[in-house]
């Protein structure tokens, strides 16, 4: 063999084992521990690209230029927002897919998590099985209803509303007994993330009235309106929404103390903290009249992801300003992105980042529509 055959030999063998290298890569490998992923995926990702993490857009806006370019986080349907009318599973599935695919074209392909309000099922699906809203379940037993947000609680009883925590293992499975408390958890692509909401003391609010204010002591909040939220972490929730309400004259998506302190610090909560739709926009009166204002004191608070759900243009702007001004620091972005991330790797998204058409067949069988007419003799009965 002649030097220069030699040298092309040595070329491509070590273009070829620069290949081997380049595929592999540790937030990839789920045999390896999950921090270790964690740790390997943060330290490749670009400010814009960790940023893009703490965005959830409405899907109208996920065009497949739109996910790949800006490497978005999270996609939401808000209220009625469908693939089409009388949408199938397999539509939802189609829909998802193809902006799964686009998040997977970013440069590291870093998959989107879908969100979607399915408080008494996911109405949005055609022939889905519909269940009793969550007040409909508590005013069996009392009658006597007060919260802004009246069909998305349970009761205005702290001890009942304990009790129906027992959903959050219905949807994301059981946890493992060495599970830590706090970290959560989803067990494989049957189960789904389920989010306790509205953080906190929704339904204290003055006179009931939706998005008011609550008016409590430090107490009455800790004995009326969290003992849910104990249990919801402790079964290992995978995320928190937060309310429109303040306490005390303080918006709940600024307060940093029941953000940041309390539910992350002292609860140890290791899910990701979201905002309600555009609850950011209203910490300010009216609301949307300072956005960057209002992102920073939504993200220092302790809030991970921002529905925003339209103007994520404005969102960009905003958050690269508050970084070059050094108000919003690294070290609180990358607490962020942790938890977002921890959590897509504990459904597994980077494992199994699409839909699975064969569980399309399971909407609407006769066995959950016969689950529905017991839970429905049940709910007269109790």
């Amino acid at each position: 063999m002649g030097i220069s055959q030699r040298f092309a030999y040595v070329l491509l063998f070590l273009s070829c084992w620069s290949a081997i290298e380049a595929e592999y890569v540790k937030y990839k490998d789920p045999k390896r521990p999950l921090n270790v992923r964690l740790d390997d995926l943060l330290s490749r990702m670009t400010l814009h690209e960790k940023m893009a993490q703490m965005a959830q857009i409405e899907r109208k806006n996920a065009t497949a230029d739109v996910l790949e370019k800006y490497s978005i986080g999270s996609v939401l349907s808000e209220g009625g927002s469908t693939p089409a009318p009388q949408a199938s599973a397999k539509a939802w599935v189609d829909m998802i897919n193809e902006m799964q695919k686009a998040a997977l074209s970013s440069r590291l392909g870093i998959p989107i998590i879908y969100g979607i309000d399915a408080v008494h099922g996911h109405n949005t699906v055609y022939n889905a099985t519909i269940f009793p809203h969550n007040i409909g379940l508590g005013a069996t037993r009392y009658a006597e209803i007060q919260d802004g947000a009246a069909a998305e609680s349970y009761s205005e009883d702290p001890t009942l509303v304990e009790l129906m925590t027992e959903i959050i293992p219905g949807l994301q499975g059981d946890l493992p007994q060495n599970s830590l408390k706090g970290v959560p958890y989803v067990a494989g692509r049957t189960k789904v993330a389920a989010c306790a909401k509205h953080y906190v003391g929704d339904g204290g609010t003055h006179l009931g009235i939706n998005e008011n204010n609550t008016i409590t002591n430090f107490h009455g909040l800790l004995s009326v309106h969290m003992p849910p939220y104990y249990h919801a972490i402790i079964k290992g929730v995978s995320t928190v929404m937060v309310s429109y309400s303040s306490w005390n004259g303080k918006k709940m998506h600024a307060n940093h103390y029941l953000l940041t302190d309390f539910l992350k610090n002292k609860l140890r909560f290791r899910g990701f903290i979201i905002s309600d739709y555009q609850g950011i926009d209203r910490i300010t009166t009216p609301p949307g009249v300072n956005y960057t204002y209002s992102l920073q004191d939504a993200v220092l608070a302790g809030i991970d992801m921002i529905m925003i759900p339209y103007d994520y243009p404005q969102f960009f702007e905003s958050f690269i300003e508050l970084v070059d001004k050094k108000v919003i620091p690294i070290s609180r972005i990358d607490d962020a992105v942790r938890r977002i991330l921890r959590v897509k790797f504990s459904m597994g998204l980077f494992e199994n980042p699409f839909g699975d058409y064969s569980l399309a067949d399971e909407i609407g069988k006769q066995v959950c529509r016969l689950k529905k007419k017991i839970e429905k003799y049940l709910f007269i009965f109790v």
